[in-house]
């Protein structure tokens, strides 16, 4: 008897992670869109999640879309081109591969303040693809987050959506279908080697660098030119895995230089040695591991971070006790810094 498959809605986000459907990993871009807006819409499907196959309003703080960034014009800027865009889905019809375009987002309703709502929808179409789905990709928040490129980011979510496939480790793609799924404008980057260059290259440095799997992209040549290309991936090993983690705790520009090999020409300052934790925090609760606070200070710097466990003590008093304290508190400290950025 064929083992059922899980449908997408079923699966769950968590603390760490957000889910994506399969159908909006490698989906053909119409109107390109930016690394902001991509990140956005991800968060906009994990909001919905709960309801995304309903015809119901959903409502989030423009804070939480915002990020590190003070401004709301980039918010908006997104929101109209994740409005514009149209998007081409393989999806199945009849029992025939076909072809459908739907619009990522519907239309919303954005307060004027600062720190104001949003109100969206989710068009009917698309709820419909997502409502069959099943097959989707689990992104982990930090890594989407650390990406410095829309390529990277997609990248990431290609191998997410296929790196648990046990009968799976490539995957051959022509070489107009992989510049359509990673969003690479029509006209720019025609050739191989500048597509190499500027945009595979980098991309697959980064997610080696971050994510939990490494990956390569081989060129497969038709004569002389280039006409496709595979796609192979491998989840890595424990010391692999935890230089990712490490990775992540740099800051942009030392990541970018540890991608592509040059950390050797960087002498790093020392960070400054952690203060002991305060006196009036020990009737709140027993102290967290002494690696929870390091990495806590060195992902989030500029924040107290013992005031923010008082924070998160106070919010998670009416709580159930957290299984794991440590990720608990590191779950809690990103959302809060997302909310009340530096």
């Amino acid at each position: 008897m064929a083992e059922a498959k899980i449908r997408t809605i079923a699966a769950r986000p968590n603390a760490e992670s957000l889910i994506k459907p399969g159908e909006l990993v490698d989906l053909i871009e119409v109107t390109p869109l930016s690394l902001n807006d991509r990140r956005i819409y991800n968060q906009l499907l994990e909001n919905a999640w709960e309801a995304i196959d309903k015809p119901v309003t959903h409502v989030i703080a423009k804070s939480t879309l915002r990020g590190s960034h003070n401004s709301n014009d980039r918010v908006g800027e997104s929101l109209e081109r994740l409005m514009s865009a149209i998007v081409k889905v393989a999806v199945i019809w009849d029992g025939e591969p076909a072809i459908e375009r739907v619009q990522l987002l519907g239309g919303n309703l954005e307060s004027g303040r600062a720190d104001g709502l949003l109100e969206y929808e989710i068009p009917a179409r698309l709820r419909k693809i997502i409502r069959n789905s099943q097959v989707f990709a689990r992104l982990q928040r930090e890594v989407m987050f650390a990406l410095s490129s829309k390529y990277a980011l997609t990248l990431y979510e290609m191998v997410q959506k296929r790196g648990n496939l046990k009968w799976k480790a490539s995957e051959k793609f022509s070489l107009d279908a992989l510049r359509g799924i990673m969003g690479v404008p029509k006209g720019k980057l025609t050739n191989w080697s500048n597509l190499k260059l500027r945009a595979i290259d980098p991309a697959v440095a980064e997610v080696n660098a971050l994510s939990d799997f490494m990956v390569e992209i081989a060129a497969i040549k038709t004569g002389r030119a280039v006409t496709h290309v595979e796609l192979r991936w491998w989840r890595k090993d424990g010391d692999a895995s935890g230089a990712a983690d490490r990775a992540l705790q740099f800051s942009k520009v030392g990541r970018r230089v540890r991608a592509e090999g040059k950390a050797e020409n960087i002498v790093p300052e020392p960070a400054p040695e952690l203060r002991p934790r305060p006196a009036w925090l020990n009737s709140r609760g027993v102290p967290l591991q002494t690696s929870t606070y390091e990495t806590a200070r060195l992902r989030h710097p500029g924040f107290d971070i013992y005031f923010v466990e008082g924070e998160w003590r106070s919010w998670s008093a009416a709580k159930e006790p957290a299984k794991d304290p440590d990720k608990a508190f590191l779950a809690f400290f990103r959302s809060y810094a997302e909310k009340n950025p530096i």
